[in-house]
């Protein structure tokens, strides 16, 4: 082993609100914040998740081959219909025209796909 991963860095347009927001998804706390970068995690002092802000920003766009791949979280979940009415009370989107079979995708408030992943699979 060369090392081991610390955390995801997301970048986007204001750390705090999108950190807020994968909080209250993920049961996470906040846990360091300040000078344009926010990291959340489950345990105190823990390093799961950073949001870092930058200046000049272009929101992904689900599915678009101009934009090659990006990185997506999949988020397993015991009930679809709570997790979606929950997930858009807190600011996300449906992605449009997604096969969706035993997930569902979602936009995040700046425009991350992200899928609610239900049905067979994962404890």
């Amino acid at each position: 082993m060369i090392g081991r991963l610390e955390k995801t860095v997301v970048e986007c347009p204001d750390p705090r609100l999108l950190a807020e927001f994968y909080c209250e998804l993920l049961g996470m706390r906040i846990n360091e914040d300040g000078n344009g970068w926010v990291v959340i995690g489950r345990e105190p002092g823990t390093r799961e998740l950073a949001f870092q802000g930058v200046d000049e920003w272009v929101a992904p766009r689900w599915r678009d081959p101009a934009q090659g791949g990006r990185l997506h979280l999949d988020i397993r979940v015991q009930n679809i219909e709570a997790a979606q009415r929950a997930v858009i009370a807190l600011g996300a989107t449906r992605a449009p025209g997604s096969p969706e079979t035993g997930y569902r995708v979602f936009l995040d408030p700046v425009g991350y796909p992200f899928c609610l992943v239900h049905g067979h699979g994962g404890a």
